[in-house]
């Protein structure tokens, strides 16, 4: 069994391809290699260009991997369907022609994964972490969008990348009834599950327990840690979800309210083995402190027993 570090470009506030404040994909590569860390996700859809050989340059001189590309997209709009399958397309294509990571004993499925999240909808962004508030989607709704999902997932199995949905606040797949639903709708055939320890908590989730719960369904892991007091100002708040980042409701691991040691004690039980990639959120315009917070989640992590 080996669970491996990985890194995420949302740690240096990459999270909106729009935002004028992003750093340098190729300053953000540079700090993961100085981390420590031997894989990164590509990042939003159009922050790493889809061009295979400049991307896997830029890879090698930092002595990293690709772990996952990510669609991280209004998945419920007819009209964005096709905008989504070209992503789809477009991420695998490249994330295919790199350098792949190691599988490992245990793995369910090997890396590179094409992380599947719902985003994009104003009336879930500002409820997010309020299950009893948030609006939920009406029967034919959500069919849509599970078919959406299903065509991604299809999409993405013709270039031998593993789909993983992943659950995000502030999204239409966020809490308990909507986790239960997806899985429900969505057979493991089609896809694993991308289960994220913050925003699981975030979401009124038990990490521990919704670990070991979809133990089955677990192909791909992301850890965050939360700042409870930060966090509890940002849900009276009522703001949006990376609003709440902005303001440090992320820290680094080790340093929040989430229960570490039982993370870890979870997934050995479970017998995890694979890839689990650390992120934490952050306005863009704070990365220059993102290098020391990564370090200091490397850190925390190796030293109760992760391998990088």
């Amino acid at each position: 069994m080996s669970m491996n570090i990985c890194g995420a470009p949302c740690c240096w506030g990459v999270d909106d391809v729009k935002n004028p404040y992003l750093p340098a994909w190729e300053k953000v590569l540079e700090e993961a290699g100085l981390a420590g860390y031997r894989a990164i996700e590509l990042g939003p859809y159009g922050y790493l260009p889809v061009d295979a050989k400049r991307v896997s340059r830029e890879l090698g001189k930092n002595g990293l991997a690709i772990v996952a590309g990510t669609i991280f997209d209004d998945l419920l709009s007819e009209e964005n369907y096709e905008n989504v399958l070209r992503q789809t397309e477009e991420i695998c294509k490249l994330v295919t022609a790199l350098p792949p990571l190691p599988v490992h004993e245990g793995q369910h499925f090997a890396a590179p994964y094409l992380t599947v999240m719902d985003w994009g909808h104003d009336e879930r962004d500002y409820a997010a972490g309020h299950p009893d508030a948030a609006p939920r989607l009406n029967e034919k709704e959500w069919g849509i969008m599970m078919e959406h999902i299903r065509g991604i997932c299809k999409k993405a199995r013709i270039y031998g990348v593993r789909p993983v949905v992943h659950p995000h606040a502030g999204g239409y797949i966020e809490f308990a009834d909507e986790i239960e639903a997806l899985v429900r709708d969505i057979p493991y055939e089609l896809a694993g599950l991308c289960l994220d320890t913050g925003h699981l908590y975030y979401s009124g989730m038990d990490p521990v327990e919704w670990l070991k719960k979809y133990a089955g369904r677990l192909d791909y892991v992301h850890f965050k840690d939360v700042s409870e007091k930060v966090y509890r100002d940002v849900l009276n708040k009522k703001i949006r979800f990376f609003e709440g980042c902005g303001e440090g409701a992320m820290c680094p691991i080790g340093k929040g309210c989430l229960d570490y040691p039982g993370i870890k004690a979870a997934l050995e039980e479970i017998r995890y083995s694979g890839y689990i990639t650390i992120e934490q959120e952050r306005d863009p315009r704070n990365s220059n402190t993102s290098l020391r917070d990564v370090r200091e989640s490397v850190a925390y992590l190796k030293g109760v027993g992760y391998q990088i």
